[in-house]
């Protein structure tokens, strides 16, 4: 009896957990597709996004190139701006072999990018 509760009390916290997670998700992220390629807290097809938090906590600048912030041609811009032109222009190099598409080439969705970084890099605070 007491492993049934046990279970019962550990399944319902999970699904409570699983359910504030996905509900954590912006909805700006669900409107331009975010999340066919990232979550929270798991890596999907590119980089979980606490992982992003992680990577440039501190950091108050960004090298960006569509070919990889190591590439010649790459420019240093303030974070969260440098961190805009990646999802806006897409990219590689960043993580992994997987690339980024461009999510705004026509810098039409600019304010929903900027809460999404913003969002991003809150994540590890």
């Amino acid at each position: 009896m007491k492993s049934m509760i046990v279970s019962m009390t550990v399944a319902a916290g999970l699904m409570v957990a699983g359910s504030a997670m996905a509900t954590d998700m912006p909805p700006a992220a669900k409107k331009n597709g975010c999340t066919a390629c990232h979550a929270i807290d798991k890596k999907v097809v590119g980089p979980a996004w606490m992982d992003v938090a992680k990577k440039y906590k501190g950091a108050t600048t960004y090298k960006f190139s569509s070919k990889g912030s190591e590439a010649a041609d790459a420019k240093e811009y303030p974070l969260v701006e440098g961190l805009m032109m990646k999802v806006s222009k897409g990219g590689k190099g960043n993580w992994g072999s997987a690339a980024m598409v461009p999510n705004d080439p026509a810098g039409k969705k600019q304010a929903d990018i900027k809460e999404l970084v913003e969002f991003i890099l809150g994540l590890d605070k």
